[in-house]
Parts: structure tokens; sequence; C-alpha cells
């Protein structure tokens, strides 16, 4: 038995992450998940909203697997390209603007053309607003300062940049001799890295699964409707690789895999979470169990959108999630372990 390589896992992390996808603008990302498939002549193909599925057979074709991870992030749409030659822009992804403020950013035009920026308070100088610290961090106050000398709306314009083009953040990730990744949108690169490498490693020993088995990476979580469609009509589980949440009152940490018993949208099917705790004991895998109160996955986007199907979540322990995010190189390695063993589990139905 041979677990995917966690070394390798998180060099294809730093590469995924590195390349900006926003909600709504993930087809260069799309594309690069695809290639990376195709070279292991795995059969992928493309969903009207631009998701990528890739298929497995199994020894059973008449039960079905899916397993999901979203490649899209959090970012930010021009709203308003002010007179000052600066951008007001609108969230995309539910998170708050304090954790953006000072971050490097690229702003994208519809041509393809990018230019860097840096998201600020408008009131940033301390040397002449004295609400400098007290002001709201919101959309009134909030701008990019665009890389360009630019001193008006219409010198933006001329560099082609308009109302919606994306505004995509820097990852800044790094890797410390301790064992920790930090990056901006580890929520949901890490698990799309993950069953990249368990795909790869079920290719190099040949494994054959014992049902056909579909990995979906969505496009559109951030935003609510990435994994509720494009599910066969044969697929029993549907399993969603996601990250854990860390807070208060949290057990989620940043070396184990996190199990969901339940979030916004309910409790998780019961059966596959004790099925999931099962394998994780069977083979000594470090986990958590634990409840996410504000969060919800393509797995529950499914179940919504009425598929009559057995519904899980795990995923690796991410700290500080939709901010500063960082986890451990061990939450990655029992995460993928998890997994490596649940897709070649019978079904709990």
């Amino acid at each position: 038995m041979t677990y995917p390589n966690t070394k390798e896992t998180i060099s294809l992390l730093k590469e995924i992450v590195s390349i900006p996808s926003p909600s709504g603008n993930t087809k260069e990302v799309i594309t690069y998940v695809e290639k990376f498939l195709n070279e292991l002549n795995v059969e992928t193909r493309r969903n009207r909203k631009g998701g990528l599925i890739a298929t497995l057979p199994g020894k059973d074709d008449a039960n079905h697997r899916m397993l999901t991870a979203h490649v899209d992030t959090l970012g930010a749409i021009v709203k308003e390209i002010k007179p000052s030659g600066r951008l007001k822009i609108d969230l995309i992804g539910g998170f708050k603007y304090n954790s953006i403020e000072g971050e490097y950013c690229e702003i994208e035009t519809s041509a393809g053309k990018k230019y860097t920026g840096t998201i600020l308070m408008h009131q940033t100088s301390v040397h002449v607003y004295k609400d400098a610290g007290k002001a709201e961090r919101n959309q009134e106050n909030m701008e990019v300062r665009i890389d360009e000398k630019v001193h008006n709306a219409e010198d933006v314009r001329a560099l082609g940049i308009e109302v919606g083009d994306f505004i995509s953040f820097d990852p800044r990730v790094q890797t410390t001799a301790s064992g920790y990744i930090k990056s901006r949108h580890l929520d949901d690169k890490a698990s799309v890295a993950i069953l990249l490498q368990l795909i790869k490693q079920l290719m190099t020993d040949n494994i054959e699964l014992p049902y056909t088995t579909h990995f979906l990476i969505s496009n559109n979580e951030e935003i609510g409707y990435g994994g509720n469609s494009n599910i066969t009509p044969e697929t029993v589980e549907y399993l969603a690789v996601d990250m854990g949440a860390m807070g208060d009152g949290q057990s989620t940490d940043e070396y184990t895999v996190s199990i969901c018993v339940k979030d916004a949208s309910g409790p998780y099917h019961y059966e596959l979470r004790k099925r999931l705790v099962q394998l994780a004991e069977d083979h000594q895998i470090e986990y958590k169990l634990d409840i996410y109160p504000f969060y919800g996955s393509d797995a529950s986007a499914a179940i919504r959108a009425g598929h009559d199907i057995v519904h899980g979540l795990i995923g690796p322990g991410i700290d500080s999630s939709h901010a500063f995010e960082r986890t451990h190189e061990e939450s990655i390695e029992n995460t993928a372990k998890l997994l490596y063993h649940y897709v070649q589990s019978r079904m709990v139905l």
C-alpha cells in the first residue's frame, strides 16, 4: 500500500494557489487541472458551468460515487471607476473587507490584460486622515490603488479596465521548515491538490475501484452552486472535500482530517459519517469530528438541488478561513489517507 506523496501534494498546491481563479473566472485553473489529469490518461469532461469531471471506472458500474473539491476562490470585481482613478470593488464570496486590507491584487480586463494593485482604505495615511484607524472597513471606504500612472477615470479606462473586471488576491503562499503551509485560498485548493494526487496514486498503482467514481472539480462553490448538478443518476454517495473551519468551540485543528457532522444546512448523512470514522480508526488516521455553524458545501448544495444521495464532508483543518489561511502537512496527509481508503471501501447502502 502506497499513500499519495504529501510533499508532491504540497508542491502541486503551491502551483494551484498561484493561478488566479475567483468565482466566475476559473478557466485558467480548470485548464491546468484538465492537463494534469489528461497526462495521467484519465477521462475528463467539462460541464456547462465550466467545472471539470474526471471518471475512474469501477467494478460496479450500477452504483457510483462522486467526490468533489472546488477550485474557485474568494475575490472581487470592479464595481466603479472613481474620479480619482481608483477602483471601488464588490466582493465575490463570503468574507469581510478587513481581511483584504493592504493586500496586493491583480485586475484582469475582459481583453485579458492584467494590472497589479493594492487594496487600501481611502483614509490610509495617518498624516492626513484623523480617523484612519476608526473608519469602517466597507465598500465605501476601501479601494484599489492601481500600479499605473492614472489620475482620473478616463486614464483607467484607457488601460482597458472597466466595471465588471475580475480582481484576484495575491495568495502569498509559503511553506515552513516546521511543516506549515500559509496561503490564501487553501479553501479549497488544498483539497483539489489532495484529490489530484489521490487520482495519480490510483492510476500509478493500477488500483481498480469497487465502484465507478467521479471527481468533480467545481468552480462556483464560493457562491453556492458549484456542485449541485452533473451528478449521475447512479450516484449513491457524494463526498465533498473542503476545509475544516477552526475557531472558538471547534475541535478541528491543523494536524488532523476534519469529519463534518453538521453545518448550516443541517446534519450530514449519519451512516456515511460513521463509516468515515470507522475507516479512520481502522487505519490509525488522526481525525476530529466537528460542526461548522456558518458553512455550506457542494454536498449540501447538491442536497438542496434535490439529488437523492448520501452526502458527507471531510477536509484538512484550515486556520483563519476566508482570510490569512494556514494548515499543516499532517492535516494534508491524514485527509489523503482517509480518502485513499474511502474510495476503496464498500458503500453504506
